[in-house]
């Protein structure tokens, strides 16, 4: 019996060793066969946000439209995770429209993210997020292994709902790591236990639960090789995060969309979409750009002023909301009604930011624009018209005001007007018009010290001056008149020359250039005679200023060389009372308490006096930075 039992026990050592040294070699055979699988590139939507992606480093394939407006992007080169993948790979160049494979990065987050139009994608501020990336062309590193399939921080993210596979997540192997051997007793210790007999004791369910299950966490962490999170970020990742506006885009915009009732419920439509697309790429701020929105028709009405929503979404979602009026196209109406009540402050106008109105138009408007737009202008208002499918040969003889779009706008260059033949081509005015909107350089019709003036020179050329002095006290009005912005519609220059009597050389509405401007300064010739100062500001208030336009800052330049044979306090308080900013610049044998009566106060700040002609030109940039110093003071509209 002793020997069968030892017989047993060698036959059950030899099976094991037999087991052992089969396992081992065919695990090297298999390793042999086995072929590393090929990478696959996971797809992912447009929608999908870097944040819901967990992985630290992926590869991943973009579809083609991600250039779409409501894919959101915040930053520029270094992008917030709420940013969507491929909207940021568009907006960074690295992807065109048409897709691709792109290489993520994530990166520590940053105190601020600066907003920018990029390849067709604008790109949004914001103040600060937790977590950022960049995006790179997809070109593996070496010894990197990337994943095939990504891991989401919820099942509930867009990429899961698009058909991605949902994980839990695990710290991927460290580079060059590769998984350990099977040792010879993890070997034997299976093979036993599949030897076991089933009528051995099996762990009772609640240990087998303490053992296997991995341990509840606590609300506001994450595994222990994620590291802790904080609740109340985790309460906060499905935010939208709040932007202070894109501060290169600083503008106030109405616009004033047409709801008459030719225009029919399905182009209303499609003009609204072209709102809530434009508010979308500006991204709308405190910091940044404001809109309001002015429906016209038979009378214009307010849906919503600067202040009323303070970002892009409210503002969509309020768009969305705007019904249509009807009635007739009054668009002059409605340019005077915003001129007149939307940039107020009690409506959210920064005196700091440009006043903008875009006119959206289908046909032809009802009534005349001409001089409605021109008073908004000398406002200070920028007017940009897009016009939709005009009238044809026939329509013609109903179009109340032929050209109306170049006579309404600032400039006929083509920057202020926009035209498209169809309303199903209206989106394609979306960029170009963002573009123009926030290019503050080139709002020329923005109220500035430069260029919302009227001026007019009164210059002694009494027998005192004399002929080579009075040629300088021109080069000196030259030089001062080189400094503004001069045309119709900006600033304009008129002089008057006075001795005993008083002569107009030339009024505001006779030239609307510069260079016709300073060559009619040339052109005055020096009169000679006595010095009535009195008289000859009473006569610029009547001659010049009384034909000034509605709006505009009216400023007289006074240069005299000696005191008045006549009384100057009545006529300079005239002036002062009808609003004209007078500035008295006295030469050689000026009085400088006459200077200083003839002066707007505080007179220190609008009289000068100079000893002699020849340093006269040393005072055209103290009387620019005056006249400068005192605009940005007072409220812009």
């Amino acid at each position: 019996m002793r020997t069968v039992v030892l017989t047993m026990k060698a036959s059950v050592i030899e099976m094991f060793l037999v087991l052992l040294m089969t396992g081992v070699h065919s695990n090297k055979e298999t390793a042999k066969k086995t072929k590393r699988p090929k990478f696959t590139v996971p797809q992912i939507n447009c929608d999908v946000k870097a944040g819901k992606i967990i992985n630290p480093e992926f590869i991943v394939k973009c579809p083609a439209g991600c250039q779409d407006p409501k894919y959101h992007v915040y930053g520029t080169d270094v992008y917030a995770s709420y940013s969507s993948v491929c909207g940021a790979a568009v907006h960074s160049g690295v992807l065109d429209n048409s897709g691709g494979k792109i290489l993520v990065r994530k990166v520590a987050g940053q105190s601020g993210y600066k907003g920018s139009y990029s390849n067709g994608v604008q790109s949004l501020s914001l103040p600060r997020w937790r977590e950022s990336f960049i995006v790179l062309e997809s070109k593996p590193k070496k010894g990197v292994t990337y994943p095939s399939a990504l891991t989401y921080s919820s099942s509930k993210s867009p990429a899961a709902q698009a058909g991605e596979t949902t994980k839990a997540y695990r710290r991927p192997p460290s580079p060059g790591t590769t998984a350990q051997p099977v040792t010879l007793m993890q070997l034997l210790a299976v093979t036993v236990a599949e030897a076991t007999p089933t009528t051995l004791p099996r762990p009772s369910p609640s240990a087998a639960s303490t053992t296997s299950s991995p341990r509840p966490q606590p609300v506001g962490h994450r595994s222990q090789e994620m590291g802790f999170v904080p609740k109340e970020e985790l309460s906060t990742q499905s935010l939208e995060p709040v932007s202070l506006g894109d501060p290169n885009c600083k503008v106030d915009l109405s616009f004033l969309i047409d709801g008459s009732a030719s225009i029919g419920k399905r182009r209303f439509r499609i003009q609204k979409q072209l709102l809530a697309d434009v508010a979308q790429a500006l991204d709308i701020g405190p910091a940044g750009p404001l809109m309001g929105v002015v429906q016209y028709g038979d009378n214009p009405a307010t849906h919503f002023n600067l202040k009323t929503h303070m970002n892009s979404q409210d503002l969509k979602t309020a768009i969305e909301k705007i019904p249509q009026r009807g009635g007739l196209s009054n668009v002059g109406r409605a340019i005077s009604f915003v001129t007149k009540n939307f940039f107020s402050k009690a409506n959210g106008n920064r005196s700091g930011a440009p006043n903008v109105v875009v006119v959206m138009v289908d046909g032809w408007p009802t009534d005349k624009v001409e001089e409605a737009s021109r008073l908004a202008r000398e406002s200070g208002i920028n007017i940009f018209f897009i016009t939709i499918e005009g009238a044809v040969e026939n329509e013609k003889q109903y179009v109340v005001e032929p050209n109306f779009a170049n006579k309404a706008v600032c400039r006929t260059n083509g920057f202020y007007s926009l035209h498209v033949q169809s309303w199903f081509g209206l989106h394609k005015t979306l960029q170009p018009l963002v573009k123009r909107v926030c290019d503050t350089d080139r709002l020329a019709c923005s109220k500035t010290c430069l260029n919302s003036a009227d001026i007019g020179f009164v210059i002694d050329g009494s027998s005192s001056v004399g002929t080579g002095n009075f040629r300088t006290v021109l080069q000196f009005v030259t030089n001062i008149s080189k400094e503004f912005e001069i045309s119709d519609t900006d600033t304009r220059i008129g002089a008057v020359q006075y001795t005993y009597e008083q002569r107009l050389e030339f009024g505001f509405d006779k030239y609307s250039s510069k260079p016709d401007i300073l060559n009619a300064i040339k052109r005055v010739g020096y009169w000679s005679g006595g010095t009535s100062t009195g008289a000859a500001i009473n006569f610029a208030l009547e001659q010049l200023f009384m034909k000034s336009k509605p709006n505009k800052r009216k400023l007289m330049i006074l240069i005299t060389d000696g005191r008045s044979y006549d009384d100057v306090r009545i006529p300079a308080m005239a002036a002062h009372l009808k609003g004209v900013i007078t500035y008295a610049i006295g030469v050689a044998w000026a009085a400088q308490e006459e200077l200083e009566v003839i002066a707007t106060h505080p007179a220190r700040d609008h009289s000068f006096f100079v000893d002699e002609f020849d340093n006269l030109y040393q005072y055209v940039p103290r009387v620019i930075q005056n006249i400068c110093t005192e605009f940005n003071s007072q409220p812009r509209n």
